[in-house]
């Protein structure tokens, strides 16, 4: 295995972390806003949600463009979610055992 591929295994398993976080945060944000829990013209809060939102909607905007239109209901996020954890099965089952020892993987 290549050294550029050896990396890759090796951070993707934290790359594929923040973005689930990023997700998680994106999410929790969008219902705390739309609940009213949070002020969204809170300057602070207003940056964290640009920040998740720059994030995760250029990801998110073909998955919605390719579910149907459920009304209130944004399914985007777990199809993400599900998909990345897919990645992440394909590259400990596939990649790892390429990268030579366990510990180097996990």
């Amino acid at each position: 295995m290549t050294f550029p591929q050896l990396v890759l295994t090796f951070f993707s398993d934290y790359i594929l972390n923040l973005l689930i976080f990023i997700v998680f945060i994106s999410v929790i944000m969008s219902w705390l806003i739309a609940f009213n829990v949070i002020n969204a013209h809170n300057q602070f809060v207003a940056m964290v949600w640009r920040f998740t939102t720059a994030l995760t909607e250029p990801i998110l905007r073909p998955i919605r463009s390719v579910l149907p239109n459920l009304g209130g209901i944004d399914l985007s996020p777990l199809v993400l979610l599900l998909a990345i954890y897919f990645l992440r099965a394909v590259i400990d089952t596939q990649l790892c055992p390429l990268a030579g020892p366990v510990q180097y993987c996990y």
